[in-house]
């Protein structure tokens, strides 16, 4: 009997994690119908990531309306596990598909991030693991601060309202009298510094709608409050890793919530007792919706790589498409990679044949191993 682990990310636009292990347990069943199947939908802080806490540990999905992005409110939902902590996204009240055709980072809010966590406490939330990834911010956590009453002043005492495009106007920090009694731990997905030419505008500004003169007045602001930070928490964030991850919410959790910063993929997989699972297993297929040099540096398909590579196990990347430097997998321990798009196409054909396109590139390679 075949034993095959199914641990992909999101294909984001597209598919959903569960949906791709759905997918590809049809496809293996077709050739090996008595193969033991362990699914394992995969989120290292990004979209996903509440479901799949409570797919694999169980508890119950939150939900409440919060401040969105570029104004209004959305309905973000959050995770309450059976230990009484949390788990949320701030891809659900600060994400790039909320502000869709609008995307604008100099004025998107994490305020509705800050808002989610007052709920949690609010409710004898202790503990939050929260999601950094997909967001549409670059305003370095002020929103969520200000959401838990922190006030932001510029160089002669005025407050300053704390949206990104004011940054470099911000000169002091106060804050709350009662900050929420709130543990933070942050799940990254990247290492980028806060600042400099891998940091959070430079890196992932473009990707949120940010012009290249947008992207030089982001950093000029961005650069200016690292200082101010860094005289407030006497913690050096502008070259940290990962305190650039969500338009520089890694640098806020660490200096204003006295949280810290974790591998999101790494307690994913510790959670659900991956390395266990591995003794057994004959194949692992993992997977994002495009891989790249990225993806060996704190995503999904580089941290299953890695542990597939100490046990011994096989483990194949079956993706939406393959970007530049996605070969750096192969160092950390993926055994092949393959596309699922099968022809030039635009995003919108795409999302339309994705789940035929990964049904098609999962039966091949299985047919392969048969």
């Amino acid at each position: 009997m075949k034993r095959f682990i199914l641990a992909p990310d999101s294909f984001k636009g597209t598919l959903t994690a569960a949906q791709v292990c759905d997918i590809q347990a049809r496809a293996i069943r077709a050739h090996f119908p008595d193969a033991d199947i362990r699914a394992i939908p995969m989120a290292d802080g990004g979209e996903g990531m509440v479901e799949a806490y409570l797919g694999i540990i169980g508890g119950e999905r939150r939900a409440v309306p919060v401040a969105a992005p570029l104004g209004g409110t959305v309905e973000a939902a959050y995770g309450l596990l059976p230990d009484g902590s949390a788990v949320m996204e701030m891809a659900a009240a600060a994400g790039l598909p909320l502000v869709l055709g609008r995307e604008n980072p100099l004025e998107a809010t994490t305020r509705g991030v800050g808002e989610l966590l007052l709920h949690a406490a609010a409710g004898g939330v202790r503990r939050v693991l929260l999601g950094l990834g997909g967001s549409c911010t670059n305003d370095c956590g002020v929103g969520m601060a200000a959401a838990l009453g922190y006030r932001f002043l510029d160089s002669a005492g005025r407050t300053v309202a704390p949206l990104a495009r004011n940054l470099g106007r911000m000169d002091q920090i106060l804050p709350p009298e009662h900050l929420p009694p709130l543990e933070v731990r942050a799940a990254c997905d990247v290492t980028n510094p806060l600042v400099g030419p891998r940091g959070a505008t430079r890196t992932f500004g473009p990707q949120k709608g940010a012009d290249a003169g947008m992207v030089e007045q982001l950093e000029a602001g961005m650069s200016h409050f690292a200082r101010v930070l860094e005289d407030f928490s006497g913690v050096a964030v502008g070259q940290l890793p990962g305190a650039g991850a969500a338009g520089g919410m890694g640098a806020a959790v660490v200096a204003l919530l006295g949280g810290e910063l974790v591998p999101g993929a790494e307690l994913l997989l510790d959670s659900a007792g991956f390395d266990g699972l591995l003794a057994q297993a004959d194949m692992v297929f993992t997977g994002e919706g495009r891989i790249d040099w990225q993806s060996a540096d704190g995503k999904v398909p580089g941290a299953v790589a890695a542990r597939c590579r100490r046990a011994g196990v096989p483990c194949v990347a079956l993706c939406g498409s393959v970007g530049r430097g996605a070969e750096a997998l192969y160092g950390v321990g993926m055994t092949a990679i393959f596309s699922a798009v099968r022809g030039a196409a635009d995003f919108d054909s795409i999302r339309k044949t994705s789940e035929e396109d990964l049904f098609f590139l999962t039966d091949a390679v299985v047919r392969l191993l048969r």
